[in-house]
């Protein structure tokens, strides 16, 4: 509400650093769930570019078409900015250039596997995204209480979800609490989107949507950004 008792539209860019427009779809569906009727959400991703980022490869390629995408976005009244993928990709670069908050989702997750667990782990797609995901837990102090493993499936096809996905995510899960000692888990992949709460009731344990949590975090930084 502004002074006036008037609901303030909050206006949120979702950025899928991929060209896959299964995930960005993913991710539309899926926060339609969680946000409040007065914010609106565009999800777009670039139209080059790698289909999955799946190895530094991919990441490099990804990356040209994503930062000629954020500048194609600059100045359109948005009042903050997801980026919806798990490797925080060119996170900083973003933030200069759009110059309003831009939240990450491996950071807004690992803030949120904090507040819930003493011990988590992130659970990721493919194997070669694991030196990343290790390296950032560093950058963000979590290397202490958190592991990190992956399911060994491709982000497309988890995205598009199927039995075989489904059944390897689990057992990847199940080692995570058995083996790790995780009492939370992580889906750190934009890929695996929408499959927390089932997964939750499941095993019994939280399961944080790491894109989720960056879209919802994402909308109080942006009440506070319109009224400042």
């Amino acid at each position: 509400m502004n002074m006036d008792g008037v609901p303030m539209t909050r206006r949120i860019l979702v950025i899928n650093p991929n060209n896959n427009a299964a995930v960005s779809e993913g991710i539309r569906r899926a926060a339609a769930q969680v946000i409040c009727a007065d914010t609106e959400l565009t999800v777009a991703n670039p139209l080059h570019g790698p289909l999955s980022i799946e190895s530094l490869e991919d990441r490099a390629q990804a990356i040209p078409p994503l930062l000629a995408m954020v500048d194609s976005y600059k100045g359109q009244g948005f009042d903050a900015c997801v980026l919806g993928c798990y490797d925080d990709i060119a996170l900083d670069e973003i933030r200069r250039r759009l110059k309003i908050p831009v939240v990450g989702a491996f950071e807004a997750s690992i803030a949120a596997a904090r507040t819930v667990s003493a011990r988590f782990c992130v659970v990721t797609t493919v194997h070669s995204a694991l030196p990343t995901i290790t390296a950032l837990l560093h950058t963000y102090g979590a290397q202490h209480i958190a592991s990190v493993l992956a399911a060994g499936i491709g982000v497309a096809d988890a995205a598009a979800g199927g039995e075989a996905a489904s059944h390897k995510l689990n057992q990847t899960i199940q080692a995570a609490i058995a083996q790790q000692g995780a009492d939370a888990i992580v889906l750190g992949s934009g890929g695996l989107i929408g499959r927390a709460p089932a997964l939750a009731k499941v095993f019994n344990l939280p399961v944080i949507d790491a894109v989720l949590c960056a879209i919802t975090q994402a909308e109080g930084l942006a009440k506070l950004h319109k009224q400042t």
